[in-house]
């Protein structure tokens, strides 16, 4: 098939290599019709660069659906560098990849990701102007974790509210699954809400970190902790978890995290909704972490950032509500809003402003 005549819907597709650092590199702008295409780089060491490929051009369709959700003036982009971070970066690969990004001339903002840190940003932005996601130090807003998990759990308290009448989790048994950069964050706000919390990881390093600090907290394999009883699921680790194998074994009745496409193809939200159970969208819960990167543009304010992470509660409940108005499942629900908002407002720009 040939490149124009897939049916991705993407904007800009680009690969782009420097052989003296080993960069090797593909960027995805799905959207700009609300603003510039924000999105994460992931450095991940993808098997085959149909992988690489299939990953960002997801990816980046989600981050503008996220952002058209989220109520952002922005779009949606992705960009993955393909090798193993542990080994592979470097700071000439990362100024390399800098210059790349310049050179989209702003029609892209990275920020981190799997396999990226604000560390690393701050490297990038010496040959960039358009990075988000940098340290406190370079005038930046730290760790977007934070926010991403907070978020989440405020799509949690939604769906608890829309399933057993209150928006709280306490009392209910909730499954953690990846407890890494976002997973530890939101154990810490179920723990303090009165959850009974499992999680599982297959770094069994971060299931210390988590056990050290949470003594209650009980510990799963994560190959089958979606089985378990709970009354909550989180998937918080890599996507495409929710297929025809796992969902039947499913007992929650609440699917909520912070994991990015994890429903595996089209057609498995309504799976789960013939189950009984309520799926929040991953990219209405999980948009926290865009939120706080994309304030930091503007001048970070961590009041004002918080505050429209806080929003994703009364979003998401929108979503719900939408689902059950049209008759359709949350996830179709989702891509309804953000695509009318993206049709609706992304029309303004074809009026002439003069300059």
């Amino acid at each position: 098939m040939g490149v124009f005549a897939s049916t991705t819907g993407h904007e800009q597709v680009s690969f782009v290599q420097d052989l003296a650092s080993g960069l090797r590199a593909i960027f995805a702008i799905y959207s700009t019709a609300l603003g510039p295409a924000l999105g994460g780089t992931r450095f991940y060491p993808y098997a085959t660069e149909s992988d690489a490929l299939a990953d960002v051009l997801n990816l980046s369709r989600a981050m503008a659906y996220k952002a058209a959700v989220a109520g952002l003036d922005l779009g949606g982009g992705k960009a993955v560098i393909i090798g193993d971070p542990a080994t592979d970066k470097t700071e000439p690969l990362l100024r390399a990849y800098g210059r790349f990004v310049q050179a989209l001339g702003g029609r892209y903002y990275t920020a981190c990701d799997v396999g990226t840190y604000v560390e690393d940003m701050d490297v990038v932005a010496r040959e960039c102007r358009y990075v988000t996601g940098r340290s406190p130090a370079q005038g930046g807003a730290g760790d977007s974790s934070v926010l991403t998990a907070y978020g989440v759990f405020q799509g949690m308290r939604a769906a608890a509210e829309r399933v057993w009448g209150a928006p709280s989790l306490a009392g209910r048994r909730v499954g953690v699954n990846g407890v890494g950069k976002v997973g530890r964050h939101l154990v810490e706000h179920l723990v303090a809400d009165g959850a009974t919390v499992t999680v599982a990881d297959v770094n069994a390093v971060a299931v210390r970190r988590v056990t050290a600090a949470h003594s209650d907290v009980a510990v799963a394999d994560p190959r089958t902790i979606l089985a378990e009883p709970l009354d909550v699921y989180s998937p918080c680790a890599m996507g495409g978890e929710l297929d025809d194998a796992s969902v039947p074994t499913l007992q929650a009745k609440v699917i909520c995290g912070a994991a990015n496409n994890q429903l595996a193809h089209p057609g498995i939200e309504k799976q789960l909704a013939d189950r009984g159970v309520l799926y929040a969208p991953d990219y209405v819960v999980n948009a926290g972490g865009l939120i706080q990167v994309a304030d930091e543009i503007a001048g970070y304010s961590e009041p004002r950032a918080r505050a429209r992470a806080g929003a994703i509660f009364d979003t998401t409940r929108t979503v719900f509500r939408i689902a059950e108005q049209e008759g359709v499942p949350p996830a179709v629900a989702a891509d309804r809003l953000a695509e009318r908002r993206m049709a609706d407002v992304g029309r303004l720009r074809m009026l002439y402003l003069p300059s």
